[in-house]
């Protein structure tokens, strides 16, 4: 009988000790690791939504794809797998073109650019997302992405036959207009596949160079500023409905400030990690005039065809842009 009195008085404890400190938790799936801006900003996001809620509402981050690959996070988030995610929006390109637009080369190559071009294709992004049972919080940029060679590329047929990595379906399309071979590598695979042979060359942005310490496997940066990509911080349309409405207007309040300091972050860090390239004894180089000529071609080129795939929404989303 004491035993039983002992193990009801136990229970009681442990059910108020519950209840008193309950909290909402949230996994959120990233798939950069915590030197990119972009971890760095989502870390400072959810610490802010802790703060505005007391501590009852926190956001574990769990960084550098260690709780889901890049490509799985939006059909984890759609699925309710984790409520909360970042992807890198090309990577839903064969979903639906929308999401291909901020990867188009040559079209967006500043950060005014960039920032119109959000402004146009948001409310057709969040359309999109919304049909997946998805919301949009906010979307940051990376810098202008530059070529990652280990030889110098002077000009367009220096692409031929080399292992290019394709983060996106645009990419993997550039590749082959460049006659070179689409190869798929996550961000935190990068090193490996350069000192395994895997890959030759990658365009990808001055934080990632950084990040991956590039100069332990290439020697040349070539700063094309092909485009201004960006990544998205997603959720589910029920996980975010059951939250309490405080905790949705601390969650839209953080997102909205974590929004336009990315963006801030973002143009420091194309300064900044670009400088730290060429200190880490890279060669840094402005293209070619011939180089740039060439690929300027292809984006034109791939800007038609993309306006053809995307049908009447997308050639408004153009004209509207330009």
């Amino acid at each position: 009988m004491k035993q039983f009195i002992k193990m009801a008085a136990l229970t009681v404890a442990v059910c108020t000790s519950v209840t008193a400190n309950a909290a909402t938790r949230w996994d959120m799936a990233t798939p950069y690791v915590d030197a990119t801006h972009h971890t760095q900003n989502i870390r400072q996001f959810a610490e802010e939504v802790k703060t505005a809620t007391d501590g009852e509402f926190e956001i574990i981050v769990h960084a550098g794809a260690s709780l889901i690959k890049h490509k799985e996070i939006p059909r984890a988030v759609r699925t309710q797998q984790v409520p909360i995610g970042e992807v890198f929006i090309g990577i839903l390109g064969n979903e639906d073109p929308i999401y291909k637009l901020d990867n188009l080369p040559f079209l967006a190559t500043n950060f005014t650019q960039a920032k119109k071009l959000y402004e146009v294709s948001k409310s057709a992004l969040q359309a999109k997302l919304d049909k997946k049972g998805m919301m949009l919080l906010y979307s940051v940029p990376w810098p202008p992405q530059g070529l990652y060679s280990k030889e110098p590329i002077n000009n367009i047929a220096d692409f031929k036959g080399a292992k290019l990595r394709a983060y996106s379906s645009t990419l993997s399309r550039l590749a082959i207009l460049l006659e070179a071979s689409p190869t798929t590598v996550q961000s935190v695979e990068i090193p490996q596949a350069f000192s395994t042979g895997i890959i030759d060359m990658m365009i990808t942005s001055p934080t990632t160079g950084v990040s991956s310490q590039s100069w332990d496997y290439v020697n040349n940066y070539t700063d094309v500023q092909a485009w201004i990509p960006k990544n998205m911080v997603i959720v589910n349309k029920r996980a975010f409905k059951r939250l309490d409405k405080s905790f949705q207007q601390a969650l839209l309040t953080a997102a909205a400030t974590a929004e336009q300091r990315g963006w801030e972050m973002a143009m420091n860090e194309t300064t900044s990690k670009t400088q730290e390239l060429a200190a880490k004894g890279m060669k840094v180089v402005e293209p070619t005039p011939e180089l740039m000529e060439s690929l300027k071609a292809i984006g034109d080129d791939m800007a038609k065809e993309w306006a053809e795939e995307a049908g009447e929404e997308g050639k408004a989303l153009l004209s509207e842009y330009h």
